[in-house]
């Protein structure tokens, strides 16, 4: 058995290597370990990087330091495995990481001048351009959730300079595609609703709102999940107090319910 070195060891090169001393022990001797794959893994990691995800909003720092544990081991499994193929290694995953770093900030490490963050990261996508890239959004993951794949689209277009100018003008363009959604309602009979179209232009909507946050410096997806999470408390409460008084919830009139609901946001 290998010999792991104690967890008091304190530079970062002691523990990361006792990490990979840990991962080689459990890849020849644990029978679920020996077992896995990186399409085994890809779930769990999905569900590691949501849970890293949920300590961050709740800024539990004690927990993101454990989920960001628990993604490390996952990176330095994927690599444990391609070693065995000689596909790559974790010493190419590092390295690699660092040449396009480096690659990727000529204002750093060459002489390019940048003013501001928006120049970096029109640098950046050019620089993605050069090695290869098709296109600008041809780095946006086609599995992403929809709400944050348009984030990534819009700042990935404005990284190249597509972009409106002004907030104002993008609030106007909400305003306007509110209205040509509202007007997908504005029939006589619901039974003559283009359905459709009227998604289309929902769809429409939810992208110019998304993009008039990112002006204001708000996280859509952040902003979402908080008032999830808002409703689910305020909701809990609302089925907490009805069982109090001895009621189902679905037996309760709307005004009862309101009752218990606004107690909830004042807590």
């Amino acid at each position: 058995m290998a010999f792991i070195p104690p967890s008091t060891a304190g530079s970062p090169e002691t523990a990361f290597t006792r990490l990979l001393t840990i991962m080689d022990d459990l890849r020849l001797n644990c029978p679920w370990d020996k077992k896995q794959t990186f399409e085994s893994l890809r779930h769990l990691t999905i569900e590691e990087t949501y849970e890293l995800s949920d300590a961050i909003l709740k800024a539990d720092m004690p927990e993101i330091r454990k989920e960001l544990g628990d993604l490390m081991l996952h990176l330095v499994f994927y690599a444990r495995i391609a070693s065995e193929t000689n596909d790559f290694s974790i010493t190419e995953v590092l390295n690699g990481i660092c040449d396009k770093l480096i690659n990727r900030h000529p204002h750093i490490y060459a002489d390019t001048m940048v003013d501001d963050e928006e120049d970096v990261k029109r640098n950046w996508e050019q620089i993605k351009l050069k090695e290869g890239n098709k296109s600008v959004l041809g780095g946006v993951p086609s599995s992403l959730p929809a709400l944050v794949k348009a984030s990534r689209i819009q700042e990935k277009a404005r990284g190249v300079g597509f972009d409106w100018e002004e907030k104002e003008q993008v609030w106007s363009k909400v305003e306007e595609e509110l209205a040509e959604f509202k007007n997908e309602f504005n029939v006589i009979e619901t039974i003559n609703i283009d359905q459709e179209k009227a998604e289309a232009e929902f769809g429409d909507l939810l992208f110019s709102l998304i993009n008039y946050a990112r002006f204001i410096n708000i996280n859509p997806e952040n902003a979402l999940e908080k008032t999830n999470r808002k409703f689910i408390t305020r909701f809990q409460y609302l089925e907490q107090k009805a069982n109090e008084t001895g009621k189902k919830i679905q037996d309760m009139t709307l005004a009862e319910m309101n009752v218990f609901w606004d107690e909830a946001k004042k807590i």
